[in-house]
């Protein structure tokens, strides 16, 4: 279903089991909401369930580019005032992890917890310019020619022989993405600035990782030592996209975080 958040029309589904928790997923650039099949699968008898496309992803609407990451915390909290959810569990992967954190920083009255996934809290240069050149491609070939490299730097090489369909899947929603939407959070991806606020966080966090996704292990180490109370979880031979690639033990570790959340969550830590 299409639904206005903050100016921009939403591709959303709603599943699992109403009167439960609420819990939000939130897509890597470049992807859509059906990544999160195999979590609605597993989760979706212990919590109603909210996944979205984020703007231009999918088949959400595309405003003009640039987007900011105060336009993506906004369409979130658009559609969380849209659905009447006062609270929720917050899971988001790549670009949506970096929402997570924004979130948790500005609006962590919205939140029971968040799952920072395969996600960093800063654009330092070696980040960002990569980005440059990717977005020249998405405007001078189209998504189709971010296709190739996008695999190959998102998943180990042996998961895309192995596992024929995780790459499918995902060459399909790369191509799916709009050129602006594309552009739009590369755009944000570049001024990614959350990490002088990571000790404001107050809100019960996981950051988890797979193993090869480069510097983010790290990272999340780093993290962990600036956000009281975080939890760090590594997920072996899983890459960028650790849902997909390892789908039972990303589904383990962030189960594990939930059930070991004390109920009823009423109110974040207090730092």
């Amino acid at each position: 279903m299409l639904v206005r958040a903050n100016s921009v029309m939403l591709e959303c589904q709603v599943e699992g089991t109403p009167g439960c928790d609420w819990l939000v997923l939130s897509h890597s650039i470049a992807t859509d909401l059906t990544m999160w099949d195999e979590q609605v699968r597993v989760f979706g008898d212990r919590f109603h369930i909210l996944r979205y496309d984020t703007r231009g992803h999918g088949g959400s609407h595309a405003p003009p580019a640039p987007y900011s990451f105060a336009d993506l915390e906004a369409d979130v909290i658009g559609l969380l005032d849209a659905f009447e959810i006062e609270r929720a569990h917050f899971v988001g992967l790549s670009l949506g992890g970096m929402i997570a954190l924004g979130l948790a920083i500005n609006h962590p009255d919205r939140l029971h917890s968040i799952a920072v996934c395969d996600a960093r809290p800063d654009s330092p240069p070696a980040f960002r310019a990569p980005w440059d050149e990717r977005i020249a491609v998405a405007r001078n070939e189209g998504m189709p020619g971010l296709v190739a490299s996008t695999l190959q730097r998102w998943f180990l090489p042996d998961t895309l022989v192995t596992q024929p369909g995780v790459g499918e899947h995902v060459a399909r929603m790369i191509k799916k993405t709009s050129v602006d939407g594309f552009v739009g959070c590369a755009a944000a991806l570049q001024h990614l600035d959350y990490e002088a606020g990571l000790n404001r966080i107050v809100t019960p966090t996981l950051l988890l990782a797979g193993d090869a996704d480069g510097p983010i292990p790290g990272i999340n180490l780093k993290m962990a030592e600036a956000i009281a109370g975080a939890r760090n979880a590594v997920i072996p031979g899983a890459g960028h996209i650790s849902n997909l690639e390892q789908p039972r033990l990303f589904n383990e570790a962030l189960a594990q975080f939930l059930d070991d959340l004390s109920a009823p969550l009423a109110q974040p830590r207090r730092a």
